[in-house]
């Protein structure tokens, strides 16, 4: 039997059992039914799909710190370490499609269940196989499998859209988001603890540590969440966005912005140990400051959305690109000097730039759809009809954009990887950053913000 949030009985909710809600009726937009009692289911549907969506991200990045462990005795160059991080990113990027319309397909709650379980996969083969004389190829398809984890972004971030209305998707897609993305630093953490008190020599306590944790939010999303019927109905969604020109814009704006960050986030303990290897001659010294970028820019992410909720996406997306292109100057002119104060200055401003850039980019998203639905209704389009169209392509190019988005990841890494191996250094690869957003910049001012009579307004 399905729950109907909203009608008159509002104890259904709490006879139903957990496992069988199934919501039919749900109105964000009717501010009556919202506060009566749509913000409660959502806030509770927001709260464990963040927990899921954090413990997915941590598996994602789990080999950013696993490599870390491997010394001499694992024989793998710097290139080799930039492949571990590169294969993961590029899996998770390839299943954020997929993953977006399970949502549609199996329902919200059903899904994060799933791909929660699923998580158990590439933390226990890393645990399995993580020990010296194990062969390359075989720690590169355990790697591999833990892309797994990137998957659970898109998947959480098109059931929580869902949920919301318009006037507080960039809150809420930022909080989900921002939850989410501190998986990275977590991780980090978690292989700091390892590595300061086990040492470098027990890279297996870092997965074995989240199999608990991996079943406790797979039970909180059973017994918590729900399924929204509505999505569950839809099936052209991806087709519709495909031939959406503003699908691709975005998708190219958020590869400067999350792919900065999953990107940097993967590489950012590598890179400090091979451009600065004076200083950073072991695993735990790198790893005390591995952390701290994803830390700021998981931690501004909502920041972000907020920002793009009261001046609009596009304004805060077009300073984020413009600052990120200065960041990439500094950090290039650090490099040259070899100052690792400035470097890490840099950097870390890269990272916070970036959490506001995903943010505001994400905000743009549904924005744009709910400006499409407004001239739709001028031109006598239902109100309903024109709203849930807006709901379910927001929520398609969600999963297109985070697909396509995290490609710049495995960007990142290649350019590192490149740079490394031709010149000893990241010179080339900052400058392409470089190079990157203020292609971003441009094509936010062009798209979005330039005068014109064509312009979507309110993005």
């Amino acid at each position: 039997m399905s729950t109907v949030v909203g009608s008159e009985d509002t104890t259904t909710e709490a006879r139903e059992p957990r496992r069988a809600r199934g919501i039919t009726d749900w109105r964000p937009e009717d501010a009556e039914f919202w506060e009566r009692a749509g913000a409660r289911t959502a806030r509770r549907n927001l709260v464990f799909s963040v927990l899921s969506e954090h413990i997915g991200f941590s598996v994602w990045s789990l080999w950013s710190v696993l490599v870390l462990f491997l010394g001499p005795e694992y024989h793998i160059d710097p290139a080799g370490k930039f492949t571990l991080t590169a294969l993961p990113t590029a899996l998770g990027a390839g299943l954020r499609l997929p993953y977006t319309f399970a949502v549609a397909k199996f329902g919200g709650r059903n899904w994060t269940v799933f791909s929660a379980l699923l998580l158990l996969v590439p933390t226990v083969l890393a645990g399995i196989v993580l020990h010296p004389g194990v062969s390359y190829g075989t720690l590169l398809a355990v790697a591999c499998v833990a892309g797994v984890g990137g998957g659970n972004f898109a998947s959480s971030m098109a059931n929580i859209n869902a949920f919301y209305p318009q006037r507080l998707k960039g809150w809420a897609l930022g909080v989900n988001a921002g939850g989410g993305n501190l998986g990275v630093p977590v991780v980090q953490l978690v292989g700091l603890l390892v590595l300061a008190t086990a040492g470098a020599a027990h890279p297996r306590l870092v997965p074995l540590v989240y199999l608990p944790l991996i079943v406790l939010a797979a039970l909180g999303a059973a017994l918590r969440m729900d399924n929204l019927t509505a999505l569950r109905n839809d099936r052209r969604a991806l087709r519709e966005v495909a031939r959406e020109p503003h699908s691709w814009v975005m998708s190219l704006l958020y590869i400067g912005t999350f792919g900065s960050f999953i990107g940097f986030g993967f590489a950012f303990g590598q890179v400090l140990q091979v451009q600065f290897h004076h200083q950073f001659d072991t695993p735990i010294k790198a790893a005390y400051l591995t952390f701290l970028g994803p830390l700021l820019g998981s931690l501004v992410r909502p920041i972000g959305g907020r920002m793009a909720d009261r001046w609009g996406g596009a304004k805060v997306t077009l300073g984020t690109f413009v600052l990120m292109a200065a960041g990439a100057g500094l950090v290039l002119a650090a490099s040259r000097a070899n100052s690792l104060p400035l470097f890490l200055t840099g950097f870390l401003t890269l990272f916070v730039l970036s959490g506001i850039g995903n943010g505001s980019t994400y905000k743009m998203i549904p924005a744009i759809f709910q400006a499409k639905a407004g001239t739709a209704i001028a031109t006598g389009t239902d109100p309903e009809t024109a709203a849930n169209d807006s709901r379910r392509r927001a929520s398609a190019l969600i999963g297109l954009a985070g697909a396509v988005g995290a490609v710049g990841g495995v960007l990142v890494n290649v350019a590192f990887r490149q740079s490394f191996l031709t010149s000893k250094n990241g010179d080339t690869a900052y400058l392409a950053f470089l190079a990157a957003y203020a292609v971003c910049s441009v094509v936010t001012w062009a798209v979005y913000l330039r005068p014109s009579a064509r312009r979507l307004h309110g993005i």
